[in-house]
């Protein structure tokens, strides 16, 4: 064996890329769905179907659907809501292009806010992210306020809670049945 004087000997340190053995963080992600153009519940059943075919993300639960009268503009028909629990390793602007992407293959066409449409998929709440972008903000921002998304959200995740307000979804829903009897 041949042995080199130190002095003559360089180290070099070998950089080495290893793949983090961390698993990418689950989500438990909240939707709601709309819809109503043409048939209403076989579009969510489209929506939910192509949402289940999605890489990272699996589809755990569904509410009933519900017929709601529209908001904002109410000469339109009817629409039909549901809710859904899904979880994702997907971070939430990537869901949201896969939602988006599910919306235009289903002939979603955005023309006037609160008109009409094909399906209407929005991201409810993100675990218990506040996330606030030019594009997103979680959780969504008319929640709280809307009967037709708390109706079926409650159904499926009564005891979540709201991160911004602390309240549970069973709360909210509450609330606004009380302020809607008077």
């Amino acid at each position: 064996m041949i042995e080199f004087p130190k002095e003559h000997v360089k180290y070099i340190a070998i950089k080495r890329t290893v793949p983090s053995i961390e698993p990418s963080p689950i989500f438990d992600v909240y939707i709601g769905l709309g819809s109503n153009l043409g048939n209403k519940s076989e579009n969510l059943n489209k929506a939910l179907d192509m949402l289940a075919e999605t890489p990272h993300v699996k589809v755990l639960s569904v509410s009933k659907f519900y017929e709601t009268v529209p908001v904002g503009i109410k000469d339109q028909p009817d629409f039909l809501n549901a809710a859904a629990k899904v979880d994702t390793t997907l971070e939430p602007l990537d869901f949201l292009d896969a939602c988006q992407s599910i919306e235009k293959s289903l002939k979603r066409i955005r023309t006037v806010r609160w008109g009409p449409r094909t399906i209407d998929i929005d991201i409810l709440l993100y675990g218990n992210l506040i996330f606030r972008t030019e594009r997103l903000i979680i959780p969504h921002p008319e929640m709280c306020k809307r009967e037709f998304v708390l109706r079926p959200l409650n159904e499926i995740a009564p005891e979540v809670i709201e991160p911004v307000n602390g309240m549970t979804i069973a709360m909210l829903y509450e609330q606004i049945r009380l302020v809607s009897d008077r």
